[in-house]
C-alpha cells in the first residue's frame, strides 16, 4: 500500500487529510514536529511527503533541505499558510515537487498526490540517460552536475530542473505555460514572471545568447 508522511502540527487539518487520504486507499503516518518529520522521510519508509512549512523547531523549508541532501526522488508537497510570492519560490526552488496555499479543497490535494505520485513511478521505471548535451552544455542527472565547455557550474536545484527541460527539448519553443507546468509542478499565477527570472539566472550561469526569446511564445535553447 503506498505509504504517505503528513507532517502537519495543527491537528485539525491532520486529521481532515489523513481520513481522506485513508479513504483514497493510502497508508498515513501523521508527525507534528520537523525533527520528526525529517526522522520520518528518512526511513525510506513513505512514497510521498505532505509537509508543512510551520512546523515547530525544524520549519518546513529545512526539513525539505536536508532531505533533498540525500533523497532528490521522494515526492514532496508543502502546504502553507504563506502564500508570497517569496515563499512559494523558496519553497520550489528548496526542491519541493508542490506548493499548496491553506485553505485547500481535498479533491485538489488528492489530485496532486495522485500526480506526484504517477510522476515518480513514471520516473522511476524509465531508463533515462545518465546525461544530457547540447553543444558545449552538459547535464549530469545523477549527480545534479552542470558543466559549459569543460566548466562545472554551480546550478540551483530549480535552475538545474529548469536547464534539464532545455535540454530534453533543444531547439523547441517552449512556453512559459509549459515550464511552469513541467519544472514547476502546478498552475502557477498566469501573472508572475518567475520563468522570466529563472530564465535570467540561467542566462548569467550557462552563456546570455544560449537561451533565446521567441517573442510572444516563449524560450528556445539554441
Amino acid at each position: 500500500m503506498t505509504s504517505i508522511l503528513i507532517a502537519e502540527d495543527e491537528e485539525r487539518i491532520s486529521g481532515f487529510v489523513e481520513k481522506g487520504l485513508r479513504a483514497a486507499g493510502f497508508s498515513t503516518t501523521v508527525v507534528r514536529t520537523g525533527d520528526d518529520a525529517l526522522a520520518h522521510a528518512q526511513s525510506g519508509g513513505h512514497d510521498l511527503v505532505l509537509l508543512d512549512v510551520g512546523l515547530p523547531g525544524m520549519d518546513g523549508f529545512e526539513v525539505l533541505r536536508r532531505v533533498r541532501q540525500y533523497d532528490q526522488a521522494l515526492p514532496v508537497i508543502m502546504l502553507t499558510a504563506r502564500t508570497g510570492l517569496a515563499d512559494t519560490v523558496a519553497g520550489l526552488e528548496g526542491g519541493a515537487n508542490d506548493y499548496i496555499p491553506k485553505p485547500f479543497r481535498f479533491d485538489e490535494l488528492l489530485a496532486r498526490v495522485r500526480v506526484r505520485l504517477r510522476d515518480s513511478a513514471g520516473a522511476g521505471a524509465a531508463a533515462a540517460p545518465a546525461e544530457l548535451r547540447h553543444g558545449d552544455l552538459s547535464l549530469d542527472i545523477r549527480t545534479r552536475r552542470a558543466t559549459v565547455a569543460g566548466t562545472v557550474v554551480d546550478l540551483s536545484a530549480r535552475e538545474f530542473a529548469l536547464a534539464e527541460e532545455f535540454l530534453r527539448h533543444p531547439e523547441q519553443v517552449l512556453s512559459r505555460e509549459q515550464l511552469l507546468s513541467r519544472v514547476w509542478g502546478y498552475d502557477f499565477d498566469p501573472g508572475s514572471n518567475v520563468v522570466d527570472v529563472y530564465v535570467r539566472y540561467l542566462r548569467s550561469k550557462l552563456g546570455a545568447d544560449r537561451i533565446e526569446t521567441v517573442r510572444g511564445m516563449g524560450y528556445r535553447l539554441v
